[in-house]
């Protein structure tokens, strides 16, 4: 066997291996997706390989999660699309400010913050839940939008990474608008924003990803069904004495369309900005 012979062959082995492993991480979302779309009697009859192929197609559960009167789908889609929109978009914002006078501008006490904000990042959530419940009952935010957003603008994470980014970003741009009379915020606005997408990115698509299949935190300070979230509304359905798993399953489908989107079309910057934000130290 020749040299060559042996590396297509080794080409071949690898290709197939990622393959097998592909299909395994997405056939999970594979039988959700069949099993939305078959009747309800027919989703655990079949579980073996043919549960990925259906023999019969309906999309009467989604035409019933859609349409339906006991929950209200598109209200409780409409709720995520908002303060999981609003958290990306002020996190984004209030983040990377964070980062970048973490990263440019030397002060007394920056690394302390620095240090500081890397421990808060290892800290379960579920050991501040309670106390963060009492700050923002406090302010009156039960059953509030602020209570949905306010508390996870701020991330350590996304700090971490935008400074990450900005360690290794281009001084001779930020010095020549400072010699051109910008001040730090405007060289960071006019100068380093717009060379930085794919970290804005990144951290957009991590933020959205994460909050977006909260469950703890909405159930627990949003009773009020005007400002339940999607994955509340989901809850609903177990509820039912009848449950109708082929209903479950175009919901959880429906709710997994906007992550899809966003992976898709924000692909490229995101392994981008993962790549970038983690070879300066």
């Amino acid at each position: 066997m020749t040299q060559r012979t042996k590396k297509k062959l080794r080409k071949m082995g690898i290709t197939l291996t990622i393959l097998v492993l592909g299909f395994l991480f997405i056939a999970p979302l594979l039988w959700m997706i069949v099993a939305s779309i078959k009747p309800e009697t027919m989703i655990f009859k079949d579980m073996g390989f043919e549960a990925f192929i259906p023999k019969e197609v309906t999309f009467a559960h989604y035409s019933k999660i859609l349409f339906s009167d006991n929950i209200n789908f598109f209200h409780y889609l409409k709720n995520s699309i908002f303060t999981v929109g609003m958290i990306v978009i002020l996190g984004t914002i209030v983040n990377s400010i964070c980062a970048y006078a973490l990263a440019k501008l030397k002060f007394p006490g920056s690394d302390l913050i620095l240090i500081v904000i890397i421990a808060l990042y290892v800290v379960p959530f579920e050991s501040v839940l309670i106390p963060l419940y009492i700050v923002v009952n406090n302010f009156g935010w039960i059953n509030q939008y602020p209570a949905l957003i306010v508390p996870f603008i701020a991330s350590a994470f996304n700090i971490f990474l935008f400074r990450q980014f900005f360690m290794g970003f281009p001084k001779e741009l930020e010095e020549a608008a400072q010699i051109d009379g910008a001040t730090p915020f405007q060289t960071f606005m006019r100068i380093v924003v717009p060379n930085s997408k794919p970290v804005f990115a990144t951290a957009a698509i991590l933020t959205f990803v994460t909050h977006w299949s909260d469950f703890m935190w909405p159930l627990i300070v949003a009773t009020d069904q005007s400002i339940q979230t999607v994955q509340i509304g989901i809850q609903y359905l177990f509820t039912d004495n009848n449950i109708q798993y082929g209903q479950i399953m175009a919901a959880l489908t429906l709710t997994t369309i906007p992550v899809i989107l966003i992976f898709i079309f924000f692909q490229r910057y995101y392994v981008q900005g993962i790549t970038s934000s983690g070879v300066k130290g």
